[in-house]
């Protein structure tokens, strides 16, 4: 029980004193810690905060009379040390004192009692230190039996609306739990049916009504608590309708959010593992001869991996981006979380793991071999709707920040565990297309890329390098592009000189000067067709 001014004015022992209130209502709702007794002028000195003085008040009209300021600073004191509120026994016999008090009270800026009739201090102070210790006892028992509910949900392992549910119960408000960027996962009313304002209520009414608070002012009576841990932020606690000193929700909250923490960073660590053997699996069915088809299957569906009547290998090729391999690799598990989410919500089952910093391979199963283009176009628009970002934020409309390669189908998952490098190869090389061209398609095979597939296999040939390093040699940048942007044009210099927006004169100046660093003639087929090779070559290796 919070034991406040006015609940021990409330008490039957000040009741019995005819209590009268002369000034500070408003402070009637302060806690109160303790019951001091005082006559001494001056002893505010003496308090620490949060108490109740109880006094005769003969300090005001004993052998030396107080007069008005000396009394008003008297009260002043014990407000400026932090009482709670102050009461003065002063009966009918003294009307000098009551009326001095009467006057000077409302400049005491606290509450201010006057007890009108005679009563045991002993007997007061010995009540609200009973109530003070059975809440503190209270307290102790509240605190305890939430570390005990919390603990054992954390041993169980229980999932996120597990968690919030029982905060919600245990602090016997709603609580809700929302994400950094202020959407509403889970959440719980914890009131019996009729209770409170959202008593029966969904989670979806609940989301609904806080995004309704969120959106207007309502934030300065909602108790919050951080949900973080090992350097992440998952979100936060929140008790709407809670003022933020509301102390035992405030603990329930912190422990709840404590558990969630411990949940998140278990289920990270649960994911982590079953994708370090998805990814030893995928490896060695890249290796022929370490498994048979039986034993590759039933190491899968220990995993969670249903069969199918045929296995399509497919890759993701990652954007380089600008951050350094921390990056690289958290941008893998961003893009390894969604293919998770994607191919579960399709129903589907597939294999994932990371083969090279910048790629992540699939060996999704098939039902049906005529599904293989409704499945595989299912999971690039699942993958495409996450819109994430090259720092992991869900962006409506950002461009992916991968290239999917699709291999052949094959019959067999060893088969498609093989076929994983010409997905990688075909992913490459679709990386390299024009922005345009590659938007055109949600994956790509090996007849879209083409030459470029080929020259993804090879170009870490060090022949090859060096064929693309001679053709292009002492190009700058801009030459490099305007001579892309010639080849691709077929060698039309009109319509590179419509594309450009430039007159044809100044762009033929250009491609002279370009011809002459180059050394050949831009008009011979077969230097243009070497000098494609080479620019492709450059552009994969980009």
């Amino acid at each position: 029980m919070h034991l406040s001014v006015r609940t021990l004015l409330a008490l039957p022992e000040l009741q019995a004193a005819d209590p009268e209130l002369l000034a500070g209502a408003e402070g009637l709702d302060a806690p109160v810690r303790w019951v001091h007794v005082s006559e001494q002028a001056g002893a505010s000195v003496l308090l620490q905060g949060g108490e109740f003085v109880l006094s005769t008040g003969q300090a005001f009209d004993g052998g030396a009379p107080l007069g008005a300021d000396a009394v008003a600073a008297h009260l002043r004191g014990f407000r400026e040390a932090g009482a709670a509120g102050i009461a003065f026994e002063i009966l009918a016999d003294r009307p000098a004192t009551a009326a001095l008090l009467r006057g000077v009270a409302e400049a005491a800026g606290l509450p201010v009692v006057l007890l009108r009739r005679r009563i045991r201090f002993v007997g007061v102070t010995e009540t609200v230190h009973r109530m003070i210790v059975a809440d503190q006892v209270r307290q102790l028992e509240d605190t305890r039996r939430v570390h005990e509910a919390f603990t054992a949900l954390s041993v169980e392992n229980a999932g996120a609306q597990e968690i919030v549910a029982a905060a919600a119960g245990l602090a016997g408000r709603t609580v809700l739990f929302e994400s950094p960027d202020g959407t509403v996962l889970h959440a719980g009313t914890g009131l019996h049916a009729g209770e409170g304002p959202h008593a029966g209520e969904g989670s979806g009414a609940l989301a609904a009504d806080w995004a309704r608070r969120r959106a207007g002012t309502a934030a300065e009576d909602t108790l919050t608590a951080p949900v973080a841990g090992a350097g992440q932020d998952w979100g936060r606690l929140a008790a709407p309708g809670t003022p933020p000193g509301d102390a035992a929700a405030a603990m329930v909250l912190q422990r709840a959010a404590q558990a969630l923490a411990i949940h998140r960073m278990a289920e990270r660590d649960q994911r982590e593992v079953a994708r370090q053997a998805e990814a030893v699996l995928v490896n060695e069915l890249r290796q022929p001869g370490t498994l048979t088809e039986e034993q590759a299957l039933d190491r899968a569906a220990a995993m969670g991996f249903d069969a199918g009547v045929a296995y399509v290998p497919v890759v993701l090729a990652l954007d380089a981006g600008r951050g350094g391999p921390l990056d690289a690799q958290r941008r893998g598990r961003l893009v390894m979380d969604a293919l998770a989410r994607v191919v579960s919500a399709a129903r589907a089952s597939a294999l994932v793991a990371r083969l090279h910093a910048d790629q992540v391979g699939l060996l999704l199963a098939l039902p049906a071999r005529q599904l293989e283009d409704p499945l595989l176009a299912r999971v690039c628009a699942g993958l495409a709707r996450t819109a994430l970002d090259a720092g992991g934020a869900g962006q409506p409309g950002t461009a992916p920040w991968w290239t999917v390669g699709v291999g052949r189908v094959q019959a067999s998952l060893l088969d498609a565990a093989l076929g994983l490098d010409e997905a990688g190869h075909v992913a490459q090389g679709a990386a390299s297309l024009p922005p345009a061209e590659r938007a055109r398609r949600p994956y790509h095979r090996s007849a879209d890329v083409r030459l470029r597939g080929l020259l993804a296999v090879l170009r870490e040939d060090p022949r090859v390098r060096a064929f693309a390093d001679s053709e292009l040699a002492g190009l700058t940048p801009a030459e490099l592009g305007l001579l892309e942007r010639f080849l691709a044009a077929g060698g039309n210099k009109a319509a590179l000189a419509r594309g450009e927006l430039v007159s044809r004169p100044a762009l033929y100046a250009r491609l002279d000067r370009l011809e002459r660093r180059l050394g050949v003639p831009l008009d011979d087929a077969e230097s243009r067709a070497s000098l494609h090779v080479a620019v492709l070559v450059w552009r994969l290796g980009a």
